[in-house]
């Protein structure tokens, strides 16, 4: 084993588990700020609907991008059911379930890590990088993970037109 594989061993670990942290601070109470939810339903649509247009000539592919988005939907729905409103006068808060959310996030990161790893293990070799569309179970990941938080994004957007109406209506 050369000295550059040993030292992907060792870092690949830390890195997860800053990812982790990361998250985890990000993933408690948060202000509602509705340009996020406008950003973040952007964003989050568009990792679902670039990687489709791709994936057009590609049905398995596309299928399980489709089925990860249904049960990102599904999981988004579940969580907003367990999320928590708060409208004070310093603002409007959230907070999210913070383990599924993580779990959710970190489902794609591991994704993410192993097609790393995949294409480190790759160099030398005379097999071609896999790219990011290539596998299903990516898809999978990548669908559930954009749509649980395209599908949070929106939500948040429609509570706080609703907390608007209710402000300007007597």
């Amino acid at each position: 084993m050369s000295l550059t594989t040993l030292a992907l061993i060792a870092l690949v670990p830390l890195l997860i588990w800053r990812i982790y942290q990361r998250l985890k601070t990000q993933m408690g109470r948060q202000r509602s700020i509705l340009s996020r939810h406008y950003t973040g339903l952007f964003v989050f649509s568009a990792m679902l609907l670039v990687p489709a247009s791709e994936l057009a000539d590609r049905p398995l592919e596309l299928a399980a991008l489709a089925a990860g988005a249904i049960g990102g939907i599904a999981l988004g729905s579940y969580g907003l059911r367990r999320t928590r409103f708060e409208a004070t006068p310093e603002g409007y808060f959230f907070s999210v379930p913070q383990r599924m959310s993580i779990l959710v996030a970190m489902l794609l990161v591991a994704r993410v890590v192993y097609l790393g790893i995949e294409i480190y293990m790759n160099q030398g070799s005379s097999q071609p990088n896999p790219r990011f569309t290539d596998s299903p179970v990516t898809m999978v990941c990548l669908g559930i993970t954009a749509a649980y938080f395209a599908s949070f994004s929106f939500s948040l957007m429609r509570w706080r037109k609703q907390k608007r109406k209710e402000i300007d209506s007597p």
